[in-house]
């Protein structure tokens, strides 16, 4: 394989993986447990490729969940770091720090504050922070299958990596419906979908949806398939409208 078709493919991967980040899967990282205090988990990935040049690729990304000790409030931490480099050259770079603070109302409704910023170098990303808010609602919950979803609202500050440079301050709606399926103990199967239109302009939209397929091999690991689809109608400068990506890991949880 030559090394431009090696860098090809792993740019087609990784661009993927880079564009489905834009938007934070929060449900995925969510832990169901009674257990008061921390847990987490971290996912990682790397590639290395030898040719007329080196390149080196590496995906890692961790989840951490802290859960007072009232029972009411829970924490979650989620951090992501990803690039590809070959010959000098960095042809793909993300990465996004996100903290959510989730309280009980009551048995079926939590209240939900979020924050992010990030920067993706594919979506020509320079920087975007987000913070909002809104309720999030239990719709079904029993052993094998948890049903949610949620209508918050959050302020977007960005600036897109174009010259010149472009920036945006807007309001948006960020809605999401997901469940959880649970055939067994060390299987769980996960599906999040995410609309995120303009609230002046509901034309200029994302929507995001994520699958994802777990199996607890021995305990704290297992392996994981995901699938990944992100279609941006106003994307940043000339970064594509639609990215998706199927990728394979393997994770650790606490």
């Amino acid at each position: 394989m030559n090394t431009r078709i090696s860098i090809l493919l792993f740019s087609i991967s990784f661009c993927s993986f880079c564009g489905s980040a834009q938007i934070v899967n929060v449900e995925s990282a969510r832990m169901q447990s009674d257990t008061v205090g921390w847990l987490g988990g971290a996912d990682g990935a790397v590639t290395l490729s030898q040719n007329k040049v080196k390149v080196f690729g590496m995906e890692a990304e961790a989840h951490f969940q802290y859960k007072t000790s009232n029972d009411k409030g829970i924490w979650l931490i989620l951090g992501n770091y990803g690039f590809l480099s070959g010959g000098g050259v960095k042809y793909t770079s993300n990465r996004f720090f996100h903290l959510r603070y989730n309280y009980k109302l009551s048995e079926h409704v939590r209240w939900e504050v979020f924050g992010q910023i990030q920067d993706n170098l594919i979506t020509q990303i320079a920087s975007r922070v987000l913070v909002g808010t809104g309720p999030r609602f239990k719709i079904v919950k029993n052993k094998i299958l948890r049903l949610y979803a949620a209508s918050l609202v959050m302020y977007e500050n960005e600036r897109e990596k174009t010259i010149p440079v472009v920036k945006h301050s807007d309001i948006r709606s960020s809605s999401y419906v997901s469940f959880t399926y649970t055939p067994r103990d060390n299987i769980e199967v996960i599906s999040t979908t995410f609309f995120q239109p303009l609230i002046k302009k509901f034309s200029d939209y994302r929507i995001l949806n994520q699958f994802t397929f777990k199996v607890k091999v021995v305990n704290h690991f297992g392996l994981s398939l995901k699938w990944n689809y992100l279609h941006d109608r106003f994307p940043a400068g000339t970064a594509p409208r639609t990215t998706y990506a199927f990728s394979t890991g393997v994770n650790y949880e606490l």
